[in-house]
């Protein structure tokens, strides 16, 4: 469905925003929210791309592996997909999981360096949160994907109006829902940036992609040996 004329994002006016002061080192939580909107936007009608630098780089890349995974979830709930196409998929939803996981430690990783080089220690009752930066970030990026493609069904000339009230509804709650989202991750930066709080980077160590730890992959290759 054409969803009409695009708002292209320029990518110069989207710029990190990284306050280098003592004692601070903060990322622009809606920097990162503009990336999110326009290449969703952008990516419907062109390839997939990241002209960004830096921070908004990693940033990036962790968002085009959701937005890779929301299409292939698609094409595996389609009731005309073969065995063989939801085998393929399944696999390539797994790669790109991974990959997903990987990038979001990379952002918690790029803002414990930048929290390092500013000089910033957490207080002696600095606690830690429940979750880490990338991780709600990875959460933003997943919201950014599902209020475009509720606006598409809110604007479906295709169904009838129950339906588009509906998805009106839902598409209300979602932005409520971005908007608290964002609000907390600012308020995350900021604390870590003060000291309040102490980022920790805790690696995931997914087991199902590695073939020494997934007992369904080391046991067949034993059976074949």
């Amino acid at each position: 469905m054409d969803r009409g004329p695009r708002r292209q994002g320029d990518v110069r006016t989207v710029r990190m925003v990284v306050r280098r002061q003592k004692g601070e080192s903060m990322i622009d939580v809606r920097v990162v929210v503009q990336l999110h909107r326009t290449t969703v936007e952008r990516w419907h009608h062109q390839p997939l791309d990241n002209p960004y630098d830096d921070f908004l780089h990693v940033v990036c890349e962790e968002h085009q592996r959701n937005y890779l995974l929301w299409h292939q979830e698609d094409l595996a709930r389609s009731p005309d997909a073969s065995d063989a196409t939801i085998a393929q998929v399944k696999r390539t939803i797994d790669r790109l999981n991974q990959q997903r996981n990987d990038w979001i430690e990379r952002i918690d990783e790029y803002l414990l360096r930048q929290l390092e080089a500013s000089g910033v220690r957490p207080s002696a009752h600095a606690k830690l949160n429940t979750e880490t930066p990338g991780s709600a970030i990875d959460r933003l990026s997943i919201l950014a994907l599902r209020i475009y493609h509720m606006e598409e069904q809110a604007q479906r000339e295709d169904a009838d109006a129950a339906h588009r009230a509906r998805a009106a509804e839902r598409l209300a709650i979602l932005r409520e829902q971005h908007a608290d989202l964002s609000n907390s991750v600012a308020q995350l930066l900021a604390d870590l940036a003060a000291g309040h709080k102490r980022l920790k980077l805790y690696r995931q160590f997914k087991m199902y992609n590695d073939p020494t730890l997934n007992p369904a992959i080391y046991n067949a290759r034993k059976s074949a040996a």
